[in-house]
């Protein structure tokens, strides 16, 4: 019997995405045409995810509201001033290292979270709610965290900004999930599977559109890049387990998402709000950053997957 191939993609949704930072490499010339498309991608891959979870995935939001809400602050507003915070205690304020994880830390999880949830096992509403309300308050959170680090310039570029991508976020999931509810109320499994495919090719695709800012990093110099890419692997992943490990009496279903959205957030954000000259010394992270990124769901799988049998999954798009 033939294999589907979305089926397949979606079973090796992990490895998909690594073809695609591969294939970012290799062929420059694709991640250079893709990288005009890359927010029409985001807005696609917001669709796909409301329409995998449906509307049923803000059921007892409400009630869950005071501690999504407390996530958020923790990881948006106490995390960026407490790291703010400490770096003037050590005597080091100031330099481009500060300013990138400064960044990072206030920015809100990234669009592709709820799909990465997906190839880890795990249920994807928790980080959609995280999602969307970290992105919600972001025109507030990040007001104290650029009172703190003037060198950002004007925080009103990054507020309209945030107002933009709260639009795009409801307008792409207000569709997924009005779709989901009058015209595909019930999808059987392999039919989960097959979107979960497509959402897994439509990531590595979008890897690839984000590639020219890579090579534009590795391009300032092989040893400079290696440092940063030391700091943002040390800065991802390390957050991502201290998250996992703070969290450890919580269960599968709330500890995995919120780990990896502590070290993956939508720094691309702040690239597009923030005029160049601000964002010119950070360029290496932000290249960087990609590479842990969406590494992740392969690299992070042995620290989140033996807990996700408990977490209630609606579908594995893992391997």
């Amino acid at each position: 019997m033939p294999v589907d191939p979305l089926i397949w993609l979606a079973r090796h949704g992990r490895w998909v995405l690594v073809a695609g930072l591969v294939a970012g490499v290799l062929l420059p010339g694709w991640a250079v045409a893709l990288r005009p498309w890359v927010p029409q991608m985001v807005a696609l891959l917001l669709f796909l995810g409301a329409l995998r979870v449906g509307p049923s995935v803000f059921d007892g939001a409400l009630k869950a509201l005071a501690q999504t809400l407390s996530l958020v602050l923790a990881l948006q507003l106490v995390l960026p001033l407490a790291l703010i915070g400490g770096a003037h205690l050590l005597g080091l304020a100031h330099g481009p290292a500060l300013l990138a994880v400064a960044i990072m830390c206030a920015a809100p999880a990234i669009v592709s979270a709820p799909n990465m949830c997906l190839m880890l096992g795990v249920a994807p509403g928790v980080a959609m709610r995280l999602l969307v309300l970290g992105t919600a308050v972001l025109p507030l959170t990040v007001i104290p965290v650029f009172w703190l680090l003037p060198e950002l310039g004007s925080v009103g570029d990054v507020l309209a900004a945030a107002l933009r991508l709260t639009a795009v976020i409801v307008l792409a999931t207000g569709a997924g999930f009005a779709l989901r509810a009058r015209l595909w109320r019930a999808p059987g499994a392999a039919a989960l599977a097959r979107l979960d495919g497509v959402s897994a090719l439509l990531l590595a695709v979008f890897v690839v559109g984000l590639m020219p800012a890579v090579a534009a990093a590795f391009g300032q110099g092989p040893g400079q890049a290696a440092g940063w890419l030391g700091l943002v692997l040390a800065v991802n992943f390390g957050l991502q387990i201290a998250a996992h490990v703070a969290l450890r009496a919580q269960g599968a279903g709330l500890r995995v998402p919120v780990a990896l959205i502590a070290g993956n957030r939508n720094m691309a954000l702040f690239l597009v709000a923030l005029p160049p000259e601000v964002t010119a010394p950070v360029m290496v992270f932000i290249g960087c950053y990609q590479i842990p990124m969406f590494l992740t769901p392969l690299v992070m799988a042995r620290l989140y997957r033996p807990r996700c049998a408990g977490a209630g999954n609606s579908g594995d798009a893992g391997d």
